[in-house]
């Protein structure tokens, strides 16, 4: 079985028979379809170890579209951008203006550059720096929740921050997010930055290690819940093998190509999930 989807049916078990609802007090997100207020039942705190040398961590209880999952990574952490006219697919459609853009959020800060003793990087340019000129360094990290900027952002980061850590040979790292729908994206946030630490191992040099997910609000809508609870009684399946190019050598030579998993058998599911904006 998975542990991905272990974890996940933990969580989410969790989450609905120890979590607190705020159906008592106003909410600011609204369904899409007719604008009424959506709930959530939530945890707060919850923290996940994926071990991604044994395992890549792709949920089998219902498909995760992994490859649009790494198209919208290489967007953000390539190209740095915040235009959606960049991205090939259309999650992003809901939040951009009339030019195609998010505003000051997400790409945008990763290529903000920043002075250094050493010279002029943005964040990115800074964590391959010091990946392979500082590798003890324990201020190897990335943050995009600006807060002079925020009012310029479509939507303030979910997943805001990232701490890199080399133990010997090995690069492990903290993802830290604000906010989680669990339904939506629990796992394609999981495997986006999954596929970003063995990105970073790769041209490093180094061996990949463990990812660290830290949720502060790990939430379930209310309209999602009888979705969770189908999903949930799926039989986890084996999870599949990951591959990414051991030529490449330079991140920003990655493609989506450059990453293939085998074995990705996973529960279908043919509901129409509601979105929560």
């Amino acid at each position: 079985m998975s542990y991905a989807d272990t974890l996940f049916i933990q969580n989410c078990r969790d989450i609905l028979e120890h979590g607190v609802w705020d159906t008592d007090r106003e909410v600011r997100p609204r369904w899409e379809d007719d604008g009424a207020p959506a709930h959530t039942v939530k945890k707060f705190g919850i923290v996940n170890r994926y071990n991604l040398a044994e395992e890549f961590p792709l949920l089998t209880l219902r498909r995760t579209y992994w490859k649009t999952a790494v198209d919208e990574l290489l967007w953000i952490w390539q190209q740095k951008s915040n235009n959606i006219h960049d991205l090939r697919g259309h999650i992003w459609d809901q939040w951009a203006d009339e030019n195609g853009s998010i505003g000051k959020a997400y790409g945008y800060q990763l290529g903000v550059k920043h002075q250094y003793p050493e010279g002029e990087f943005d964040q990115v340019d800074r964590v391959l720096y010091d990946l392979k000129h500082n590798p003890a360094s324990r201020r190897i990290m990335t943050n995009i929740y600006t807060f002079a900027d925020l009012h310029e952002m479509a939507l303030y980061p979910c997943a805001y921050s990232m701490t890199f850590n080399v133990s010997g040979d090995t690069l492990n790292a903290i993802l830290n997010q604000r906010s989680q729908d669990m339904l939506a994206a629990n796992n394609w946030n999981v495997v986006q930055y999954a596929v970003l630490v063995h990105m970073f191992a790769q041209v490093s040099g180094l061996r990949v290690g463990e990812l660290v997910h830290v949720i502060a609000d790990a939430h379930i809508y209310d309209r999602h819940v009888p979705v969770i609870e189908q999903i949930i009684q799926n039989e986890p399946k084996p999870a599949p093998k990951f591959f990414i190019d051991e030529r490449v050598r330079d991140f920003y030579a990655f493609t989506r190509d450059s990453f293939r998993v085998e074995g990705y058998e996973y529960s279908e599911f043919t509901g129409k999930i509601p979105i929560a904006v």
